[in-house]
């Protein structure tokens, strides 16, 4: 009797960790699917950009061409190598602009998340109510404004917009109310700590990992951002990447060889997003290391 429930027991546990394992199977091959369906697009632009002007268009879609380094060639030379300029420009609008918006967000959320005062849950209400506005319902307020500021079609133009990010605030708000303890804020007082000291030696530290995300989410909104600078500036010179692109491709319609130098420049453009994606990568898990073994 006892080896026939062992064994109806072991076979019910097999039976459970072989629903388990196709279980598990489940949401792996969902993420795959996924990861598939968003690879497609830059496996496409990686292959189409390796195209001659003929392979283009007669070729089979994912195979790759013999045409690379001279597009990169032509591109790089074209109106004197103004890609090179709106590559330039979008990275001082993200770097500046995410930076900027990083240490904002930093001070905000920081605030009101670790002080207490009169109207606190007011004001992060509102920042809250501004994360659910679009940025396009913004955009032409914005010009009025900087336009009567004679701000307009000037590199302040695209900065300005990019310094306060609701949402960095309240995620920084988020993170703060988590990371940075009540108890240790006030050791540092009753050392005679004062406030900015308290701020920059003790919760910044502590907010690195979560102020690296807000950066990274501005850095990347702000260089793949399309309408601000389309409403803003008039001179191709200061356009960013996506606009420079844009007029390029306009410009395909009349002249379809400048297909290949639209779809070069996509592929030069998103490899600073990777290449950012994996630095910062690497600091996130410096950050929550360090962080497990100072606790």
């Amino acid at each position: 009797m006892t080896s026939l429930t062992l064994t109806a027991g072991t076979g019910l546990k097999t039976d459970a960790a072989r629903r388990g394992r196709r279980t598990a199977w489940t949401p792996t091959l969902v993420l795959l699917l996924g990861a598939l369906y968003c690879l497609i697009p830059v496996i496409w632009v990686f292959m189409a950009a390796s195209k001659t002007r003929s392979e283009l268009f007669s070729t089979f879609t994912l195979a790759p061409g013999s045409g690379l380094f001279d597009n990169i060639h032509d591109l790089s030379v074209y109106r004197d190598g103004i890609f090179w300029q709106w590559m330039g420009n979008s990275a001082l609008y993200a770097g500046g602009g995410a930076i900027l918006s990083t240490l904002v967000s930093a001070a905000g959320g920081y605030a009101l998340g670790r002080f207490t005062f009169r109207g606190r849950e007011f004001v992060f209400k509102l920042i809250l109510a501004g994360v659910l506005v679009p940025g396009i319902v913004l955009a032409i307020p914005q010009y009025l404004l900087l336009s009567e500021m004679h701000l307009a079609d000037s590199y302040w133009s695209m900065l300005l917009p990019s310094i306060l990010s609701p949402y960095g605030v309240y995620l920084v708000r988020i993170y703060a109310a988590a990371a940075v303890p009540f108890e240790l804020l006030e050791a540092a007082r009753m050392d005679g700590a004062g406030e900015w000291r308290i701020f920059t030696r003790i919760a910044l530290p502590l907010l690195t990992p979560g102020l690296i995300t807000v950066f990274l989410f501005q850095f990347v909104g702000i260089w793949n951002n399309f309408l601000l600078p389309y409403v803003m500036l008039a001179d191709d010179t200061k356009f960013p990447v996506t606009l420079g692109l844009y007029t390029l491709l306009a410009q395909g319609s009349s002249q379809p060889a400048l297909y290949t130098l639209v779809i070069t420049g996509c592929l030069l453009a998103i490899l600073p997003l990777i290449a950012l994606f994996l630095v910062i990568q690497r600091f996130w898990s410096l950050d929550l290391l360090s962080g497990s073994i100072k606790a």
